[in-house]
Order: structure tokens, then sequence, then C-alpha cells
């Protein structure tokens, strides 16, 4: 890594496991962060070429009344369907990682240290390619599901169902260059997301 060179760090891990609490953590830091489930909000607003695709495709029942898109019906139809989750990621994928790239191309510009790309989908979406290190974000599976039936509201089987359309959670660490244990408590994941930063940027300076 040569000195000034803006890093490109992906972020990702289990569903449920406190991404978010980590990218917050690194932009305090100074990284630019790029949030692919933001972006995937984006391209799929009312009036969006994306959003009538899906709805010329599963009519107006998966919108709500204002035109915006249900969110979650759609994810009731594609992770029943591993062919429709197939469809739908072949068509919001493309134009998720075109603006991915604009804001990063932007940061860049900026000067920033690091650019984070928060990709719950890392590894299944190839985005782990382009980037110079890979975060994972760890909680076990067990926590993963409880979490989203706290969270969300999920049973066991839609809990299950989530987890399944992912990775293992343990593939996705062993494949990581980093592993941020978010089981603890807030103070503890900030302290190793501050330790792996003071090491990114060590590199960064050789």
């Amino acid at each position: 890594m040569t000195a000034g060179k803006t890093l490109r760090i992906g972020l990702t891990g289990g569903i449920a496991s406190g991404k978010s609490t980590v990218s917050d953590f690194l932009a305090q830091m100074g990284a630019a962060i790029i949030d692919t489930d933001k972006i995937a909000r984006e391209v799929v607003q009312p009036g969006s070429p994306a959003l009538q695709v899906i709805t010329e495709r599963y009519g107006r029942a998966i919108l709500n009344e204002d035109g915006s898109l249900r969110r979650d019906r759609l994810g009731e139809i594609v992770f029943a369907s591993p062919a429709e989750k197939q469809w739908l990621e072949a068509l919001l994928h493309p134009l998720i990682k075109a603006r991915a790239a604009e804001l990063a191309q932007m940061a860049t510009e900026k000067g920033v240290p690091a650019v984070v790309f928060d990709v719950p989908l890392l590894f299944e979406s190839g985005w782990n390619e382009p980037v110079d290190a890979i975060w994972t974000v760890y909680v076990s599976p067990v926590v993963q599901r409880e979490r989203l039936k706290l969270r969300d509201g999920f049973t066991d089987e839609a809990a299950t169902a989530r987890l399944a359309a992912q990775w293992p959670i343990d593939e996705k660490a062993k494949r990581a260059d980093v592993v941020i244990n978010n089981e603890g408590t807030p103070a503890e994941t900030q302290r190793q997301v501050a330790a792996a930063w003071r090491a990114l940027r060590g590199l960064e300076q050789q």
C-alpha cells in the first residue's frame, strides 16, 4: 500500500450481525461509508425504471398506496423462490454497483483514507474482488436468529429462511482479513474496530 492511497474495504457479515454499528465507528475515524442497502432503496424509488420493471413482473400489489415498494412483500416472494431472487439480483446489482462506484470515486477525489463498501452479500455477489481488505462482522447464527426475531418480529421459520439465503457467517469469517466480534458490548466492538483501523493505516503508510 502506498502513502496517500484511498484504501477500499469490503465490510460484510450476516443478517443482524451489526454491520451498521461497525460502519458508524469507521465513519467516526474518517472513512467514507457506502451503504449498499441504502443504494438498493434509492434505485427502486417511485418513478425509477427498476421499480417499473418489478411492478410489471409482480403487479401493483407489490406497491404501497403512495407508489413506493413494499419491501416486506417483495422479500416474501424472493426468499421463497431462488429463481425470483436470482431475477431480482440480476436487475438490481448492476445498478447498485454503478452507483457505489460513482460514490467511491467522489470520496477518493476528496482524499479520504478509506472507502468502506457495506455489503451484506459481499461474497455472494462478487464484491470481494475489487477491495483491498475484507472485514466481517461476526455473531453466531444463534445470536443472528434471536436478533432477527426481536428486531423484525420474524418467526423461527422466517428467520431461518433469511439465514439460509446468505453464506454461513462462519464461512465469511474464514475468508475475511479482519473479523470483528459483535457479540459483546458496543465499547468492546469499538476497541476492535479502532485496533483494526490503526493497523490499516499502518499498512497505508508503509
